[in-house]
């Protein structure tokens, strides 16, 4: 039977009348129910928010690292509860699910360690001749309530990239976690509680983008908004939330290159589990790979049998690596995509099936920098191989895109390895290795239509606090 479960809202569970349906990706059957929120419940989850701030923001750096310490030993506890519910709630296979689990805990911890590091500096205000006679120093406060909109892909470390950075600088937190899959962030609350976090510092709002985003993103007490999601929403956002500061992180059709160097069979494998990796569905995934064509063929075949060895199915099976998409919708979406492509000249070299929810992992060849598959998002287990004649044309190629999030470039000449870093407008650059590689303190974001501003805990931080400047005029 379905679990039903309450929402998050001022230290308090609660019912709203209304319940969402929690659907298993891989069987389809409802496995759990949570509360759908209304404007009034939005409303009382950001003004119990405000409320909790006045007192959070006084907590001693130390009493938030420790309830955030708490958090991350307390996720390691309930890992395996924790990622069977990713599994269903998002289809995730085990192993991704499992990795994103202790991925989420190292987040609160590496929150829990920098809560003890947000400090400012003196500044030598007499450097002006101004500014004589004058000390100064600047420190750095919180901000208020901030408003986190998350997404369906990483259901937990997402959530723990907006959340546990808040806290660890003494904000409050109104998150609306993606209605498809709402109750790992339910069980986060749960977590939190039991750390002792203070009542009214984190709320749990389900329910549309159209009522609950759209109330946090506008709302006046909402000082910040952190928002991962579609470029198309994130556009929405910057003109809706006013005078506030926004982070947005969102899409790419990522790119690796492979230049005749690169240790094939090791770029083969890493590419495949790039590109299926949670279905395709992370904003990293491996989209595009251009392949030098003097190794295409050997690459080709090497990348391919890296692929037919991934096990497509039930993501609740240890071994399984591809499970099913958040929506069937979604799927169908990428299907024709595929079709698109194959009817404008490209081949499809492995998969290209779907039933239902479930996309067989694709990979298409023959294709052109117009297609979807290419120049647009796919956010799908599909992946296209090009080939390139000469390395730097094919820098070029990655740059020609709306999106800047992260490459990959493997290269054993260090000449070429900068040439991309220097030439490529995104927000990371991976060499010897692909789009998809991050670690939760690095800083994390990119350029162009993939978003504004930087995640990794240190680096939202930063953007989750205010700079005060304090000078005293001693002459």
């Amino acid at each position: 039977m379905a679990e039903t479960w309450k929402t998050y809202v001022d230290g308090r569970w609660v019912d709203t009348g209304e319940q969402i349906d929690v659907i298993d990706k891989y069987s389809g059957e409802v496995f759990a129910k949570v509360p759908k929120c209304d404007r009034d419940m939005v409303e009382e989850a950001i003004l119990n928010a405000k409320s909790a701030f006045a007192d959070f923001k006084k907590y001693p750096a130390h009493k938030r690292a420790e309830v955030l310490e708490k958090a991350y030993l307390k996720i390691l506890d309930r890992q395996d509860e924790i990622a069977e519910t990713i599994c269903k709630e998002a289809g995730k296979a085990w192993k991704y699910s499992l990795n994103e689990v202790l991925r989420g805990a190292e987040t609160f911890k590496f929150a829990a360690e920098e809560a003890k590091r947000i400090h400012g500096e003196t500044i030598p205000l007499d450097a002006s001749k101004f500014g004589e006679n004058r000390r100064g120093y600047y420190f750095r406060e919180p901000l208020g309530v901030v408003g986190a909109i998350t997404p369906f892909n990483f259901p937990l470390n997402l959530v723990g990239h907006k959340v546990a950075p808040a806290i660890a600088a003494g904000n409050s937190v109104v998150l609306k976690p993606a209605s498809t899959t709402p109750v790992t962030s339910l069980i986060l609350a749960e977590i939190l509680e039991d750390c002792g976090l203070p009542k009214g510092v984190f709320n749990v709002v389900i329910g549309s983008g159209s009522v609950v985003g759209d109330m946090i993103v506008t709302h006046p007490e909402c000082k910040k908004i952190s928002f991962t999601g579609s470029p198309e929403v994130g556009d929405q956002i910057t003109k809706k939330a006013g005078i506030k500061k926004v982070t947005l992180e969102l899409g790419n059709n990522s790119a690796t290159v492979i230049d005749e160097d690169a240790d094939l069979k090791k770029a083969a494998a890493r590419c495949a589990a790039s590109a299926f990796a949670n279905s395709g569905q992370v904003c990293i995934s491996l989209q595009r790979i251009y392949v030098h064509k003097n190794v295409l063929k050997q690459f080709e075949e090497l990348f391919v049998e890296e692929v037919n060895k991934l096990k497509f199915g039930n993501p609740l099976e240890k071994d399984c690596d591809v499970g099913p998409m958040i929506e069937e919708s979604e799927a169908e979406r990428a299907e024709t995509w595929v079709k698109e492509a194959v009817k404008e000249g490209a081949q499809v070299i492995a998969g290209g099936k779907r039933e239902g929810r479930m996309m067989e992992p694709t990979v298409l060849t023959n294709v052109t920098d117009e297609m979807k598959v290419m120049c647009m998002e796919v956010f799908a287990p599909v992946v296209s191989i090009v080939s390139f004649d000469d390395y730097y044309e094919a820098v070029k190629l990655v740059e020609n895109s709306d999106y800047g999030l992260q490459t990959g470039i493997y290269t054993n000449n260090i000449k070429k390895a900068y040439y991309a870093i220097d030439n490529l407008d995104v927000g990371g650059v991976m060499i010897n290795d692909t789009s998809i590689f991050r670690v939760d303190h690095m800083p994390y974001g990119g350029n162009k239509m993939s978003g504004i501003g930087r995640e990794g805990v240190k680096f939202a931080i930063e953007d989750m606090t205010n700079i005060k400047m304090v000078v005293f005029n001693i002459g």
